[in-house]
């Protein structure tokens, strides 16, 4: 997710001054824009060289880490904002980062494409796996362990005590607050910990 539409729209959960934790941060766009614009501090955490290599070159603190190892480096609340911005869906263990990032941020803020928004839907009922922009994988070749919808984190927030700060849908950079599971391609939250 690296249009800047959607940085700005994600960066405005963000708090001015925070410091940040990204976890799979990709090549620091998110994060180099919240340290211009915000005036946020903090790290991304990536896995893969070339991306690790492109934040070194935006100027953005990062530490090579394979996020399925979990965040045993970092201290309870040592972020004030932990972000995980199409990480979910990579992730072996959703849960227990989800838990994780409540655990070493204030407040946590995911997005992830949503499988629920209609256009995935109608792919389903013709007997197809949906190719979106947002899902432009084959099911064969996909990078994602799996798919999630809008009201399936709701569900999985609730079940781990987290309270929901802000939900919303995003559709081509646009805000989507009525109907979001249908009719917005990802899925974005803001919460803490109860």
């Amino acid at each position: 997710m690296s249009d800047m539409t959607t940085i700005a729209s994600i960066a405005a959960l963000v708090p001015v001054g925070s410091r940040v934790l990204d976890l799979g941060c990709g090549d620091g766009a998110l994060l180099a824009h919240l340290q211009a614009a915000r005036g946020c501090t903090g790290y991304g955490v990536e896995i893969a060289d070339a991306n690790v290599l492109a934040c070194v070159q935006r100027g953005v603190n990062v530490i090579q880490l394979n996020l399925d190892e979990g965040l045993a480096l970092f201290d309870d609340a040592s972020f004030d904002v932990v972000l995980q911005i199409d990480t979910l869906q990579h992730l072996r263990n959703a849960e227990v980062m989800l838990r994780e990032t409540a655990r070493v941020g204030r407040i946590g803020i995911v997005a992830f494409p949503n499988f629920a928004h209609w256009p995935n839907r109608m792919s389903v009922l013709r007997g197809r796996m949906p190719v979106t922009k947002r899902l432009p994988y084959q099911w064969y070749n996909t990078p994602n362990i799996r798919v999630g919808t809008y009201k399936d984190f709701e569900v999985l927030a609730a079940r781990n005590g987290l309270h929901m700060v802000d939900g919303f849908g995003l559709q081509e950079g646009r805000e989507v607050r009525v109907l979001p599971n249908l009719r917005a391609s990802t899925a974005v939250f803001k919460f803490k910990k109860s």
